[in-house]
């Protein structure tokens, strides 16, 4: 028996699937930045990349996490799926756990990193190994963002593993 009408749990579903396609745009677009920061040699582009990210970082992939989270642990408590009855919400929720993590910390220290180091040096910044390990890291977190989330996709298209055995008592 659902907790909720066909009707609401499909308007949370439509919250859900826009939270997470912003989710996956912001990924993009930071892939996108980062591939013009490291192609470019006007520093006026380089310093602008680094700096729209961290204003992303700052607003967009903050709300749209949330607004994933919330919708997802409302869909999930709900409706029928429940927290932890499928394995492939399960899996869903432990790279969520990573997608938080990598979005609320990761996405805003390492553009600010590169924001700060980028203004004081321009294109300088490529010859300073922090910034080389910043920006690595930085596209290393983005990358890693774009699997996990194509990744929850497809574990939401596709459920699969099925239900998780009863436990007897």
């Amino acid at each position: 028996m659902n907790k909720i009408s066909k009707w609401q749990r499909q308007l949370l579903l439509t919250i859900h699937i826009m939270f997470s396609g912003i989710m996956l745009g912001n990924m993009a677009i930071f892939l996108i930045l980062n591939i013009t920061a490291a192609a470019t040699s006007e520093p006026d582009v380089f310093r602008a990349c680094y700096r729209v990210m961290h204003i992303l970082a700052d607003s967009s992939v903050r709300a749209s996490t949330i607004g994933a989270v919330v919708s997802g642990v409302l869909l999930s408590v709900l409706a029928h799926w429940g927290l932890v009855r499928y394995y492939w919400i399960i899996a869903k929720e432990l790279l969520t756990l990573c997608a938080i993590a990598v979005n609320f910390v990761g996405m805003h220290v390492w553009s600010l990193k590169a924001v700060r180091l980028s203004a004081t040096a321009g294109l300088d910044a490529l010859q300073n190994p922090e910034f080389t390990a910043n920006r690595l890291a930085l596209f290393v977190g983005v990358a890693f963002q774009i699997v996990s989330l194509v990744a929850m996709f497809l574990l939401s298209v596709y459920k699969p593993w099925g239900k998780r055995a009863p436990r007897s008592a």
